[in-house]
């Protein structure tokens, strides 16, 4: 089932521009069709989920609003500046940050290398102290190898090095996936914390328990396409619903 543009529209952001704007997005890897038409918005300061049975196209979609996939056609608007067509290099300019499942940290550089690795693309980045301040266990490995992390600091050093650069919508791919239940609630935490600040985050996440503490309100990801929106105070209503699209 199609969702209607109406649903798409967060009650938040009525009568408000989105900041992002996903209509009708297509991908490709090579001669392979992943993405068969993805619609969705997202309101200044929100925080949304992509749900969805693995390969159902979510990581695709992060991909495809940041430009580095092969092929993509549709439209993605962010702040009013559409970015089909654009390099991956101008979509961060325009304040979008991607941090990636596999998160991206460079073994042959330390963890204050790694930290400081992403120029910065736009003003109003976080200062290293507040960077510290969320995540203190950076503070105190600056001049370890960056692999030699646990994951969980892993994690927390790929989102910091992207809270630096000036970027205000994080596109985050499975940030607790494989961390221990106490990293999982500083993440948690982390992410209100930025929410409060007013940063705006995509979430994909497989554990939609951990979804419900943060989000606002989950889209629903099956074969390439939308196919439901649950705002986040009606997920308990709708669980038997979730577990069907889920396969749990």
């Amino acid at each position: 089932m199609a969702i209607t543009e109406a649903a798409t529209a967060p009650a938040a952001a009525a009568g408000s521009a989105p900041l992002l704007k996903v209509r009708g997005l297509e991908a490709w890897y090579g001669e392979s069709h992943v993405l068969h038409g993805i619609d969705f918005d997202v309101a200044p300061g929100e925080v949304v989920t992509l749900l969805g049975r693995n390969g159902a196209g979510k990581t695709t979609t992060l991909k495809s609003i940041m430009g580095v996939i092969g092929k993509r056609k549709g439209s993605v608007v962010m702040e009013g500046a559409e970015t089909i067509g654009l390099p991956s290099r101008a979509i961060a300019r325009l304040g979008i940050g991607f941090v990636p499942e596999e998160r991206g940290i460079y073994s042959s550089l330390s963890v204050e290398e790694n930290l400081m690795l992403p120029p910065q693309v736009r003003p109003g980045g976080l200062s290293l102290e507040r960077i510290f301040t969320l995540f203190p266990n950076i503070k105190e490995r600056l001049r370890s190898q960056g692999t030699k992390l646990s994951g969980g600091e892993q994690q927390m050093l790929a989102i910091g090095r992207i809270l630096r650069t000036g970027a205000h919508l994080l596109l985050l791919d499975e940030p607790t996936e494989g961390l221990a239940p106490v990293i999982i609630e500083q993440i948690g935490r982390t992410i209100a914390e930025l929410k409060q600040e007013g940063f705006t985050i995509i979430l994909v996440e497989q554990n939609f328990r951990f979804a419900q503490t943060v989000a606002d309100r989950h889209y629903v990801v099956e074969q390439g396409k939308v196919i439901d929106m649950i705002p986040n105070p009606e997920l308990d209503a709708n669980i038997d619903k979730l577990h069907r699209y889920l396969g749990v």
